[in-house]
């Protein structure tokens, strides 16, 4: 663990903000799209040289031009500034001020207000204004900064302005001119009537839901240091918060012996992209990326204790940088508990009359963003048995439209003449490997039946099969459930009591990748969601699957640009990138708000112990709990 890769301080923010001031790279006019920890080369660490940096995207919205600069907070100097080109880096992500201002703009546009006038829409206050990112740009945009606008009625401040989408229309909007470049009116559909407003409920309330009240008398088994290490049960890892990826957790590794041996360096969520599958020409561009277009960790919630968290509770606050570049505390934006999970193991044994259990505990690190319509849940799970998991939890609103009519292929009606697009929700995974050590490899297995013959004359013998995955563009795959399909990652330079290498499988959910054509812009844009698996050698500035700049980038970024080096990555220091997500068919019970659905994935030890390692969890102090021994 290292002070060098802790959270950001307001105090470093600060300082980065007045350094950019007097270098004369930040003014008035400028926007801190982005400010956070520059990690240094992991290789430095153990050396107690590497240097705390700090990296601003910066853009000037009264001209457009934005700079990518580095910045030594302790040091109060520039280390390195460059200027971004819009046609070949992309742009920077969004920034606060376009969501508001857009609005403004749209309401002067007198097309847009024949439209709205078409429609018998005529009370501006009522018409909300939707800013959208706006994906590639298209013929004329080329050197702008664009935003693509739909447009949904709020009757009153309280109504739910995504029940009632003006569909058909979508206006273009150089949100640093100033200008609506053109407006698309392409059909006239009924504005859908019904009202959505689940936040004012007042019907009855079911009966019959007693309180489940969750205490720890003695408080929580984790300890957390003022550099945000956390222990608990053997565990350990430092936990870090960023404007773009939330939780970055790092040196996760497990007590085994007299000895912490790592597991994993780095562990983050490193992209999302939401992409619709309306290709209708209002909706050909509705594709989100919700890290490196929005930054969603900016967007983390305040969390609050018997809402969103329930137990003994710890809370920790993250601390950003607003837009103008001065540090911004989310208060109670990280949630840190323990949670009961059922049995750990159990036996009762017939021969000498011995019954034992064990409970399962887990402890929980997560934080809740809302992203425009949608929520989402960041969980990272750490388990007793040395299991590591993470799941996101999907819920908000589904992005609404007008629904066409019966048959419509690509949406479906949530309520009377209420549309809700099909959408994926795919993320990105980056995982920054160390299974005791930095030398590690991946194997794929899959569970195979053995032809019959000699070696199998009863035909039942089934096996598993490995594959070596040797280099970058071998370890380009996808899941296969009818095999079992998982990645093996292990460190071959080190073995268990059995001499097997030890190491960890990585075991996916298996659901569909991009449902894209090769040949379209998202399909370009988002190349890292059309294999669950990536497998590249370390590189410490290769963060982001679908780069540095996403927003309004031509494409071919990230993974794709990376690996067609196609290095060696057997027995190599590796980082593993996995895809996986869901594809949403939305449902009339996804409306007015959605329940929670979930997606993610898991790493299990595979012979990185020698036996059960929870052979020595004690057994269970409850009062209601009985243990009969022989």
């Amino acid at each position: 663990m290292t002070a060098a890769l802790a959270t950001v301080r307001a105090d470093e923010f600060e300082r980065c903000r007045k350094v950019l001031f007097a270098a004369g790279l930040a003014t008035s006019d400028t926007h801190f799209s982005y400010v956070g920890l520059l990690e240094p080369d992991k290789r430095l660490l153990a050396t107690g040289q590497a240097p705390r940096q700090l990296r601003a995207l910066l853009i000037d919205m009264r001209t457009g031009e934005s700079h990518d600069v580095v910045v030594d907070p302790a040091a109060d100097r520039v280390v390195s500034q460059r200027r971004i080109d819009p046609d070949r880096d992309g742009a920077v992500p969004v920034v606060v001020r376009e969501f508001g201002y857009v609005e403004e703009v749209v309401h002067r546009d007198e097309r847009w207000l024949a439209a709205m006038r078409r429609r018998g829409l005529t009370d501006l206050s009522q018409l909300r204004v939707n800013p959208l990112s706006a994906g590639v740009l298209a013929e004329g945009e080329r050197g702008r900064r664009i935003q693509r606008c739909f447009t949904f009625v709020q009757r009153t401040p309280e109504d739910l302005g995504w029940a009632h989408p003006v569909d058909g229309v979508v206006a273009m909007v150089d949100v640093v001119t100033g200008e609506v470049l053109d407006v698309v009116d392409h059909v006239d559909l009924p504005v859908p009537a019904e009202d959505g407003n689940f936040h004012l409920y007042d019907g009855p309330r079911r009966a019959g839901l007693r309180p489940i009240e969750i205490t720890q008398p003695e408080g929580p088994s984790f300890d957390i240091d003022a550099d945000q290490v956390l222990t608990w049960a053997g565990w350990s890892l430092q936990i870090g918060f960023d404007q773009r990826e939330g939780l970055v957790l790092h040196d996760i590794g497990i007590t085994d012996g007299d000895r912490v041996r790592p597991i994993v360096h780095r562990a983050s969520i490193a992209e999302m992209v939401v992409p619709y599958g309306d290709p209708s020409p209002q909706r050909w561009f509705q594709n989100f990326f919700d890290c490196g277009e929005y930054l969603l960790g900016g967007y983390a919630n305040s969390l609050e204790l018997g809402c969103d968290c329930v137990g003994e509770i710890t809370y920790l606050d993250a601390v950003v940088a607003g837009n103008d570049g001065h540090a911004r505390t989310i208060p109670q934006a990280i949630c840190v508990h323990e949670e009961d999970y059922g049995i750990l193991w159990k036996h009762t044994d017939n021969w000498n009359g011995s019954s034992d259990s064990r409970r399962q505990r887990r402890l929980v690190v997560s934080f809740f963003v809302t992203v425009g319509n949608y929520d989402y849940g960041f969980y990272w799970y750490f388990y007793l048995d040395g299991t590591i998991e993470f799941e996101v939890k999907a819920t908000g609103v589904v992005f609404t439209s007008a629904y066409p009519g019966p048959g419509y292929a690509y949406a479906t009606e949530i309520a009377p003449g209420l549309g809700a697009p099909h959408h994926q929700h795919l993320f990105s995974a980056r995982l920054d490997m160390a299974v005791d050590g930095p030398v590690n490899a991946v194997d794929e297995i899959d569970a195979v039946l053995v032809p019959r013959g000699p070696a199998n004359p009863t035909g039942t013998g089934f096996t598993p099969v490995v594959t070596r995955l040797r280099t970058e563009s071998q370890a380009q795959r996808l899941a296969d459930n009818g095999k079992g399909r998982i990645w093996f990652i292990s460190n071959p330079t080190v073995h268990n009591r059995l001499g097997q290498p030890v190491g960890y499988t990585l075991h996916p959910q298996g659901q569909p990748v991009l449902l894209a054509d090769a040949e379209s812009d998202i399909h370009r844009r988002a190349t890292f969601a059309t294999k669950h698996l990536w497998v590249t050698a370390y590189d410490p500035a290769e963060l982001y699957p679908a780069g540095d700049l996403v927003n309004m980038h031509p494409g071919g970024a990230g993974l794709p640009a990376w690996t067609a080096a196609d290095r060696d990555i057997d027995g190599a220091d590796i980082v593993v990138w996995h895809t996986f997500g869901l594809t949403h068919f939305p449902r009339p019970e996804d409306w007015p708000v959605m329940p929670v659905d979930t997606t993610g994935f898991t790493l299990k030890p595979y012979g990185f112990f020698g036996r059960n390692p929870t052979l020595d969890v004690p057994p269970s102090a409850a009062a209601h709990c009985h243990s009969h021994h022989h």
